[in-house]
């Protein structure tokens, strides 16, 4: 696999003890134990973490969205249902903030599919769920097109393969203001614009307080060379696994009715759509969005 970009921390050593110590709060907050796998792929190490039983009816393998961690799926305790039948596999992606190596492939091409399928060979999963948020619904269709036989179906919450990113202003405003000026009020402004939607869409205090602090480190300790997710429009026409997809419909990020309309049109094997009202970007951090998952997977033929 050809490596044509790698992202990394500013200072490591320090950086990814700052990484260690935000997840063992997140430890004391939920009072679960994520287990770290370092395994080895094309792209270097990579880190993934696992919850739930050995002998679990499933497997669910997870790919986190763009700047974001996995274990933002479980900031309020959101696995719980799902934690019931599967055993989960929440992984680090590569080129992301995270211990992992900071290698990414291009975008375009295939590398994330093969990626993923190194990554559940080195994990001895032979057929698994899917599922991924943002950046990692990307990452799902790239698997699912490179290994269709290996996806018993994906989940692709508020995914950003399904069309461009929106460059309205509202939307441009909230998204580079953080990113220029990293402040805590500015990181805050980012997430009450497009990742909740208080107050139905919100998670408690603390958990509020780790996800602004992981953005701030993000942004201010990462120097992030990855590319950006991309619309694959009729590379989706040759998707072959069962497809769900969970929409929040104050998504600003990927609109949402553009995202249905577009995953109707191109992914044939596309099984339904779940549109969650008032529900932002952050999909992964909405506990029905994720008991929706959990009785899909347990429906699942």
């Amino acid at each position: 696999m050809k490596i044509v970009r790698t992202s990394s921390f500013k200072n490591p050593e320090t950086d990814i003890a700052w990484f260690n110590g935000w997840v063992a709060r997140l430890e004391k907050l939920t009072n679960r134990t994520y287990q770290p796998l370092e395994i080895n792929t094309s792209l270097g190490k990579t880190l993934v973490w696992t919850l739930g039983q050995e002998n679990a009816a499933h497997t669910l393998l997870i790919f986190p969205g763009f700047r974001t961690s996995p274990l933002f799926w479980d900031l309020d305790c959101g696995l719980d249902y799902l934690l019931r039948h599967n055993k989960i596999y929440l992984v680090e992606t590569n080129g992301q903030p995270n211990p992992s190596d900071g290698n990414s492939p291009a975008i375009k091409s295939s590398g994330y599919g093969h990626w993923a399928c190194e990554v559940m060979d080195q994990l001895g999963l032979e057929k698994t769920f899917i599922s991924g948020a943002s950046f990692g619904g990307l990452v799902c269709m790239k698997l699912a097109l490179a290994a269709p036989e290996r996806v018993h179906a994906a989940f692709l919450l508020n995914p950003g393969c399904l069309q461009p990113f929106s460059l309205k202003w509202k939307n441009l405003r909230a998204n580079l203001l953080p990113v220029l000026f990293p402040s805590e009020k500015n990181i805050l402004k980012f997430l009450n614009a497009a990742v909740f939607c208080k107050s139905n869409h919100q998670l408690n205090a603390t958990a509020e307080t780790l996800i602004v602090e992981f953005e701030r480190m993000a942004l201010t300790r990462y120097k992030d060379k990855t590319q950006k997710p991309y619309y694959m429009r009729e590379e989706l026409n040759r998707v072959a696994v069962p497809t769900y997809l969970l929409e929040g419909d104050n998504d600003t990020l990927f609109p949402y009715k553009k995202s249905i309309a577009n995953a109707q049109r191109h992914i044939r094997t596309l099984k339904d759509t779940f549109v969650f009202n008032q529900v932002g970007h952050g999909i992964e951090t909405y506990r029905p969005a994720l008991e929706k998952m959990s009785e899909l997977i347990l429906a699942h033929q």
